[in-house]
């Protein structure tokens, strides 16, 4: 399997609409924050940014989003829901390209090919719960739950790649770990990314190598 796949995600993941005239105005308003969030961070976006950026008027978007906590909630939410549809898309679109003797001896491989079209992608930004928790802290706690929340939706979906089981439990447990570790690593530089990757593919192959015999 190849080291570098081209990037295919799809362009709602990562850029806003260039029409967000045509959206609903609550629509319009969480996709235009979802674009400010994820480029320029919570704190460095103003909600007048996010009322200018998706053409609406303050009295509309006091209306839908009562704070600016409320609309932050609301991006975590639905950032959730459009990463994971992506990745469990990859996860098993790069499953499906393996061989039956690839997808035994290295299960864990669609998940490094999945992290590498996303890490590569114009855009990226890093993850946007891990980068919600470095600048809210506990300031927030739905924003800590809803990070909870979706680590572990992202290490169940890393399991599907796996025997079902404790031990397969166990071992997306710990690549969940390794890719959070690669997306903070390949944050810092574009530079980064490739380097990032080598390493995760060292750790998923001795996860993999250390697993116990089958029956």
């Amino acid at each position: 399997m190849p080291h570098h796949v081209a990037p295919s995600l799809p362009s709602s993941l990562l850029d806003t609409p260039p029409d967000l005239s045509a959206l609903p105005a609550r629509e319009r308003i969480l996709t235009a924050a979802h674009d400010l969030f994820y480029r320029e961070g919570l704190r460095a976006t103003g909600v007048d940014r996010v009322i200018a950026t998706a053409g609406v008027s303050k009295v509309t978007f006091y209306r839908h989003f009562p704070s600016k906590d409320d609309l932050i909630r609301a991006f975590l939410a639905h950032r959730h829901a459009r990463w994971m549809a992506w990745f469990n898309e990859a996860l098993a679109r790069h499953q499906a390209r393996q061989s039956e003797a690839e997808r035994q001896q290295r299960p864990l491989a669609p998940l490094a090919e999945a992290l590498s079209e996303w890490l590569h992608a114009p855009g990226f930004r890093g993850c946007a719960f891990i980068n919600a928790m470095a600048e809210l802290g506990g300031g927030l706690h739905e924003a800590l739950a809803l990070s909870a929340a979706h680590k572990q939706d992202m290490v169940q979906a890393i399991a599907s790649l796996l025997p079902a089981g404790p031990e397969g439990l166990a071992l997306a447990e710990a690549a969940g770990l390794a890719a959070d570790g690669t997306i903070v690593r390949a944050q810092t530089h574009s530079g980064a990314i490739d380097p990032a990757l080598a390493a995760l593919r060292r750790v998923l192959h001795a996860l993999e190598d250390c697993r116990p015999p089958g029956p």
